[in-house]
């Protein structure tokens, strides 16, 4: 038999259900009786070292990678489902390596960030999301307001590192009008060339 392959990208912001929406994909397609692997990055390791976890709690088995290489290290033969959360934190080689898990006929399910939290494309996010086959983008619910939230707020003072791993400790989800971003690290719509 042969197989497509094809490549889904989950994205949005914090809080908006991006890990829940890949668990959901993964057990349909183990329903489907489709050997699935599930990938993670090292650095994530919020709630379990070795397991996927929506912030509801849902959780999977995981093989924890330190870079998108390594995916090919512990791909097994007749893995037909790739699922890799928190995509947006591998180097940009991931781009490769989805392609190339897509090309094999390999069905390649991803969920990210799509912005950081100054609002710009996070790492290899808008490559990927331009090759994608499908992109689902999911909105969270602003915390000031309860309109839907396409931003992820960091609550965090002090910390301008474009990578803080954290949770409700650390951001918070919101609105294009309940965001805020520290002056400093911003750019006026009057600062952009166009």
């Amino acid at each position: 038999m042969s197989w497509q392959g094809s490549i889904e990208v989950i994205c949005g912001p914090m809080f908006s259900g991006k890990t829940e929406e890949l668990i959901r994909r993964v057990r349909r397609a183990q329903i489907a009786r489709l050997k699935v692997q599930i990938f993670k990055p090292s650095i994530d390791d919020r709630y379990h070292k070795t397991q996927v976890v929506s912030h509801s709690s849902q959780a999977v088995d995981a093989q924890v990678v330190d870079n998108s290489e390594d995916i090919f290290r512990y791909l097994q033969d007749t893995t037909r489902v790739v699922a890799i959360d928190e995509i947006q934190f591998f180097d940009k080689n991931i781009i490769a390596v989805v392609n190339r898990l897509a090309n094999q006929g390999r069905r390649v399910i991803a969920a990210g960030l799509d912005l950081d939290y100054k609002t710009i494309p996070f790492g290899p996010m808008p490559e990927l999301l331009a090759i994608a086959d499908e992109v689902f983008k999911i909105k969270a619910i602003c915390t000031v307001c309860g309109n839907p939230a396409t931003r992820s707020q960091r609550t965090v003072i002090g910390n301008k590192a474009t990578v803080l791993v954290g949770e409700k400790e650390a951001y918070e989800a919101r609105c294009r009008a309940h965001y805020e971003l520290d002056e400093a690290n911003n750019l006026s719509s009057t600062d952009l060339s166009i």
